[in-house]
């Protein structure tokens, strides 16, 4: 970013570099080094295309567009924008440069002169647009996006599945070319006709030596008859198809079987014997272009190098010149999580930006702790609030730091000038984690690598080992909970036993080293939220073992429990309330006597109370646990009272989490506190006056009677140097696939090796969208699914195009928009409207939609809002208005979702003469599971075969469930007066089924119709799926618009190999070819429906 105060000395220095470079070119080459940008050469240049006229060669680098010469030499810099620009294309005279920019948060089309000047926005819906080449005569622009197919296209409607549109350079309404995934351009000689590759399905598109159905492919698409012909045969990727100037031969990238990318020369006709032009090892050559006489370009590692076909690779060697410097900025960038409190709530610790700071709950005056771009977290207190221990990666892996107040006459943290910071151990490498103090300040607990829990004694530096870390099988940064007992005797802790990852149970441990851990729930379910209770005395935790359970295997209601550790205080707790009130009564009565005859002995009792031990009576102890909630519900944190009259905990049934109060006694709920907040935290002071509760970084108190809530007020003004912070997230990410990638190989790539390869390109990143493309080439090389960096949000307010729930016919050419369907449940399915197939909408908000105007503007952020829409009717010669509220374009296509699968069922409705039913599982969890049960054994309880569709299906966990509900096999009748009114098993489908898949299929939606064949279930129809079974953990980053992915669990069959990378054959191989879907024929459906009915035929069902 740059700095105001530095503006006029940066321009001053540009201008004075320019000159030089001018008057003096290549003399300012000192001793062979070129000219570099703030002391280093330019990488990580991507995007790059040569001209037509192979002179000049833009690209893209720091998020703006740059161009040069073919040869080398100074970069001209086109756009200076903030905003991110990127993927550049060559007008045919080589005189503009067109590219995508997300200047209105989404990604729009702009138009530039090579000359500079301002670039000129094309296109202006909110869907992301990609430009993909020039017509040959320049008078259009091809492009991508996700908009709208038409009406009688049967394409399952996703985000990923994108159009092909042409619009004019000077914009205007767009139009529609072909409803696939194009993702390049090369025009045949007739300019209409070219070369593309595709996509089919939503696997990172930076992975890399896959080899799989879903590895894209080099199509020729003919204008003429429209036909898509796949050239490619290969069942590795191939990208970037260029034809060369004779257009018989065209180059292309591929990793031939499973290799590195590099480029190849084939025939369009003899694409077999492809010759390959590169061998560049290791890494993948990308993007590459080719200039009207042959010239290859392609990028290699950051660089950009061009070549003849029968030369070798020339490295173009760019300077570039510019002010762009980020320096540290000061400001407020990241919200409170991870907060711990002192006993008596004075002093409040919490992370913002990988940060620690500690404010009060009285005033807004708060104190930053640490400094480093590395993350810390997990911050703990010790009982009396005067030290600070928290986790950090300061050293490239977890360990703990301790900071304490520097001035002895400084009153806390939130007041201190200064801190003392030290490593508690020494730089080892060995991972330390989760601290947390003992009450008594003396020791401190943690857990080592991640799912080993010690103790080290403060003062003598001795550490015991608690756990021996096979109860814990997961690498997550906080493996498992745990708490110290009040008297510093025992830990609670959640662990898993019996081979049930991730199902888990409640237990304790001795503090003292001995390493048996007593299991107190043992059931099977997973439990979490482990805290101790009633002085020691009992535990509390969360459990689903009661909840009300998805159909599904995953999501389930939770409820707060207690176990008591002996009997004593099991027995305490369940006295009625007369009975308690009674029994404070008497112990009260009792304490005032022994104060009037012994004051000292009560000093002495007090002294002794206060070290008295934990009663821990093993036998029995799964017998003394109590469901505290009277309602399941979704659970996000409980804290009981000190006395244990009173529950609180977090519940959310409507638009949220609530604060709720239980009586324990009296076994009534309220609600103390409407919150509707998101997932949150909550803990209660020692006084047991106050809870505080953290929400989307929202900090507040609540008092415990009355519920008065007091919002806390704090500053977490920090300096953020950004290009540290990636940097950090740079090693973090690398820290994690080493820790916790389900192979302990990394999939045979050295990553070690990659770390420092790819390390010199962080000096050259400036942006959020050119990291997490980094990241992406990196965790490429793993070569694994579930794996990639993304971005969550760029931070943007900026254009939403509403949408009507019309469809309109993409190929009129005339005024107004041509309505080809009215979806069901859309603005315009009202019984009050007219509107319907045929009908024109000729304005919008009186604004006439002329034939040539791009109407989408407006539409911009109107969704939800009232448009007035004039309507035209060609049959009946009538116009009128009509009032709607325009939907998201999340809403219209789970619209056409609906239409989908209804659509779908009529067609096997129709096909098979009523004798079968069709469901689809939409993705692998509860609630499309629900779908997918209500109608197999209802509407379609009576049909003799079920099509059970799982193709587009994302993932999830619903192998076992359906395993389950498809393997039915009828043993009884229920009978009542001679009528069968039901067979058995009643929950399960006893009849022949058959399952659809296709490449698109991912994650679990790999492993069910793998676990459907497998265990001979039936027949699979359609594609390949490609080896994607395993689960993952998406990690939000520091930066928390970012995250990344690793497969962390594998999935191993009886035979020792891996679901992942293993592709799952159909029995019967259709593949939808576009053509068909755009008449609406889907060919895998009805080859399912033909198979199944050949299965009914020939199947034995004995009775009714």
């Amino acid at each position: 970013m740059k700095k105001t105060t530095r503006l006029q000395d940066h321009k001053t220095t540009r201008l004075l570099v320019i000159l030089l470079m001018f008057l003096f070119g290549s003399q300012l080459i000192v001793n062979g080094q070129q000219p570099t940008v703030n002391g280093q050469q330019p990488l990580w240049m991507r995007y790059n295309v040569i001209s037509p006229q192979g002179d000049k060669i833009a690209f893209a680098y720091k998020g703006d567009i740059y161009v040069v010469d073919a040869e080398g030499g100074i970069a001209q810099q086109l756009t200076t924008n903030s905003s991110y620009d990127f993927n550049p294309i060559w007008s045919n005279d080589g005189q503009y440069v067109a590219f995508a920019s997300d200047r209105n948060a989404n990604f729009d089309i702009y138009v530039v002169s090579v000359n500079g000047g301002v670039a000129k926005r094309v296109t202006t819906n909110s869907a992301s647009e990609m430009p993909l080449a020039f017509s040959p005569d320049d008078s259009m622009i091809y492009y991508s996006a996700n908009i709208q197919k038409d009406a009688d296209n049967v394409q399952f409607p996703t985000a990923w599945m994108r159009e092909l549109y042409k619009v004019s350079v000077d914009g205007g309404r767009s139009q529609q070319v072909a409803a696939v995934n194009v993702c390049s351009i090369s025009f045949d000689s007739d300019g209409e006709s070219f070369l593309y590759y595709d996509q089919k399905g939503g696997e990172d598109e930076w992975r890399k030596h896959q080899i799989s159905s879903v590895a894209r492919d080099i199509v020729y698409y003919n204008a003429k008859d429209k036909s898509h012909t796949i050239l490619t045969t290969n069942i590795g990727e191939d990208r970037d198809p260029r034809f060369l100037p004779n257009k018989e031969e065209f180059v292309f990238l591929s990793e031939g079987e499973g290799g590195n990318f590099n480029v190849y020369k084939a025939k369009a006709d003899d694409i077999n014997n492809a010759q390959k032009i590169t061998d560049f090892p290791t890494y993948p050559v990308r993007f590459l272009s080719v200039s009207d006489k042959g010239l290859l370009c392609y990028g290699f590692q950051g660089e950009i190098y061009t070549q003849t076909l029968d030369g070798e690779p020339k490295k173009v060697e760019i300077q570039i010149v510019n002010d762009q410097e980020e320096t540290p900025e000061l400001g407020k960038f990241g919200k409170a999580s991870d907060i711990t409190i002192t006993p008596d709530g004075d002093l409040i610790a919490f992370v913002a930006r990988g940060e620690i700071f500690v404010t009060s709950d009285e005033y807004q005056t708060t104190k930053q702790i640490t400094h480093t771009p590395e993350a810390e977290a997990y911050p703990t207190f010790s009982p009396d609030g005067k030290s600070l221990v928290y986790v950090s990666e300061r050293d490239g892996y977890f360990n703990l730091y301790k900071a304490e107040v520097a001035r002895k006459e400084e009153i806390n943290f939130t007041y201190a000038t200064l801190i003392n910071e030290e490593r508690l151990f020494d730089d080892d490498g060995i991972e330390r984690g989760v601290p947390k103090f003992s009450p008594d300040g003396k020791e401190l607990a943690y857990l080592e690598n991640r799912n080993i829990l010690k103790v080290i004694n403060l003062e003598t530096k001795k550490v015991r080992q608690i756990t021996d870390g096979t109860q814990h099988y997961r690498n997550d940064d906080y493996c498992f909970d745990y708490e110290w007992s009040p008297d510093g005797k025992w830990f609670a802790l959640s662990l898993i036993t019996n081979m049930r990852d991730p199902y888990s149970d409640v237990g304790i441990v001795s503090a003292n080293g001995d390493m048996n851990i007593y299991n107190i729930t043992n059931d099977g379910y997973i439990t979490s939220n482990v805290k101790w209770a009633l002085d020691g005395n009992a535990i509390t935790f969360i459990s689903n073992r009661y909840g009300m359970r998805s159909h599904a295997s995953w999501g389930s209601q939770d409820d707060a429990f207690i176990a008591f550790l002996n009997q004593e205080a099991y027995d305490k707790f369940r006295l009625s309330k007369e009975e308690y009130e009674l029994l404070k009564k008497e112990e009260k009565m009792a304490k005032d006597v022994a104060e009037k005859s012994d004051k000292k002995e009560k000093k002495d009792d007090k002294k002794s109370e206060e070290k008295k031990d934990i009663v821990v009576e093993l036998d029995g102890l799964e017998d003394r646990i109590i469901r505290l909630t009277p309602m399941s519900s979704r659970l996000s944190g409980v804290s009981l009272s000190k006395d244990g009259d009173k529950l609180f905990f977090l519940s959310a049934f409507e638009k949220g989490y609530d604060l709720w109060e239980l009586d324990v006694r009296e076994k009534s709920t309220k609600i103390l506190k409407k919150l509707g907040m998101g997932g949150a935290e909550i803990q209660l002071n020692k006084k047991g006056d106050k809870l505080y509760v953290l929400s989307g970084g929202n900090l507040q108190t609540i008092e415990t009677k009355g519920g008065k809530a007091t919002p806390i007020k704090y500053d977490a003004t920090m300096s953020l140097d950004r290009a540290a912070e990636r940097e950090y997230m740079y090693n973090h990410i690398f820290l994690q696939e080493n820790k916790r990638l389900f192979r302990r190989d990394s999939n045979g790539a050295d990553f070690a090796q990659i770390k420092k390869d790819f390390y010199p390109f962080l000096a050259h990143i400036n942006n959020n969208y050119d990291f997490t493309e980094l990241m992406s080439e990196i965790l490429g090389e793993l070569n694994v699914s579930h794996s990639g960096c993304g971005m969550t949000s760029n931070g943007k307010n900026g254009d939403v195009t509403a949408y009507f729930g019309l469809l309109f016919d993409v190929n009129y050419n005339g005024d107004g928009l041509l309505v080809d369907e009215v979806l069901e449940k859309g603005p315009f399915d009202k019984n009050h409207s007219k509107v319907e197939a045929g009908c024109i909408i000729e304005k919008i908000d009186g604004v006439e939609i002329t034939k040539e105007l791009d109407y989408y503007p407006l539409l911009n952020k109107k969704v939800g809002k009232q448009v007035l829409v004039s309507v035209y009717n060609p049959d009946t010669n009538k116009r009128w208005e009509e009032i709607v509220k325009p939907i998201s374009k999340g809403t219209q296509n789970e619209l056409l979702y609906q239409r989908w699968i209804k659509h779908n069922a009529e067609v096997v409705d129709s096909l098979s003469n009523g004798t079968l039913g069709y469901v689809h599982i939409r993705s692998m969890g509860d609630a499309s599971y629900r779908d997918v049960y209500a109608d197999i054994l209802g509407k379609y309880n009576k049909r003799k075969g079920i099509v059970i569709d799982t193709r587009f299906n994302g993932g999830g966990r619903l192998h076992e469930d359906i395993e389950i509900l498809f393997s039915g096999e009828k043993y009884l009748e229920q009978v009542i007066r001679d009528s069968v009114a039901c067979v058995m098993p009643s929950r399960r489908y006893v009849k022949p089924s058959i399952m659809l898949m296709c490449e698109a299929n991912y994650s679990n939606a790999h492993g069910t119709p793998w676990v459907y064949k497998h265990k001979k279930m039936g027949k699979l129809v359609g594609m390949p799926v490609p080896g994607t079974m395993s689960s993952v953990t998406w990690e939000t980053l520091q930066d928390e618009s970012m995250y990344f992915g690793l497969p962390v669990v594998g999935y191993r069959t009886q035979d020792g190999y891996y679901l992942e990378n293993s592709q799952l054959e159909p029995d019967v191989k259709v593949r939808n070819t576009p053509e068909k879907l755009a008449e609406g024929i889907d060919e895998q459906l009805e080859a399912a429906v033909r198979e199944l009915m050949k299965d009914v035929e020939n199947y034995n069902y004995w009775g009714e």
